[in-house]
């Protein structure tokens, strides 16, 4: 299993506001592979807010699948201009594989 992050540095006091949109229904969930989002929420920093958006995948490859379709551009166009008032400051995508887990059911 491989897990997608997404850590986006956002303005103080929009991270939480933001977060529902990572988890709506829409084509994701109909991708092989995809297992499940989360989105964590960070307030810790002083100057910004932090959001990591957590996608579990079976393997990188259909990952990679989603990455290169049609359904992943269209969920990350933009009106023109909203670049000018988007509340993020930055981000950074890190894949990693799943080496350990510990789980009490």
């Amino acid at each position: 299993m491989y897990t997608v992050t997404n850590r986006i540095r956002v303005k103080k006091g929009f991270a939480k506001k933001m977060a529902p949109r990572f988890t709506q229904p829409g084509a994701l969930l109909t991708f092989k592979g995809f297992r499940k989002v989360e989105v964590l929420v960070s307030t810790q920093f002083e100057d910004y807010d932090e959001m990591s958006v957590v996608m579990y995948w079976d393997t990188l490859e259909d990952f990679e699948v989603w990455r290169n379709s049609d359904a992943f551009k269209e969920s990350h166009t933009r009106p023109s201009g909203a670049d000018e008032n988007s509340p993020t400051i930055d981000n950074l995508v890190v894949i990693a594989e799943v080496a350990s887990t510990l789980e009490n059911n």
